[in-house]
């Protein structure tokens, strides 16, 4: 919105010089010229229209979460609340479960493999890329459910879905130390 106004701002001192008027013009004459078709109380006000338009989306899907479950190597569960459109990488790192994502979600590792653990649940995801399974194909302790935790997003059909954190995590960059996340 500023930017737009920006460019308004810019187009307006370049279509003075052009036309051969003064390029010289008070601040405030700009500022009033570029912004004089918006209401004017008297007083500033910021707005911000992102927030407003995300949270309309289809019934504030911000404030919705689902239930996941993560498994740890001793067979130990944590249960959490994802929000919609999360990854379960962002999730876990959120939540203090040793989910490591070396790449940061960028699809370069595969220290963020999870095993799904109810087939019902690893059917309603969305097939994985090429991409994907090559990073796959270097994951230690591959099962045919088995995905990136970075490539599961949070969606309202996974709700109540379990995913197992493997034993062990191939890191061929800094083979056992466990970063931590950004």
């Amino acid at each position: 919105m500023i930017l737009s106004r920006l460019s308004r701002l810019g187009a307006q001192v370049l279509t003075n010089i052009v036309i051969g008027q003064s390029a010289y013009r008070p601040r405030n004459q700009y500022f009033r010229a570029t912004f004089s078709h918006f209401p004017s109380s008297g007083h500033h006000q910021l707005i911000s229209t992102t927030a407003a338009s995300e949270a309309s989306k289809e019934g504030n899907e911000e404030n919705e979460t689902i239930n996941v479950t993560f498994v740890d190597t001793d067979g130990e569960e944590k249960h959490i609340k994802v929000p919609i459109g999360m990854s379960m990488l962002e999730a876990a790192q959120e939540n203090d479960i040793e989910l490591e994502g070396a790449c940061e979600g960028s699809l370069a590792c595969s220290t963020c493999h999870v095993i799904v653990m109810d087939t019902e649940y690893y059917n309603k995801l969305e097939e994985p890329t090429d991409e994907e399974n090559d990073m796959l194909d270097l994951a230690f302790g591959l099962t045919q459910l088995s995905r990136l935790g970075c490539q599961v997003t949070a969606e309202p059909e996974l709700d109540g879905i379990r995913l197992a954190l493997p034993a062990a995590t191939r890191n061929f960059s800094v083979d056992g130390h466990k970063p931590k996340p950004h």
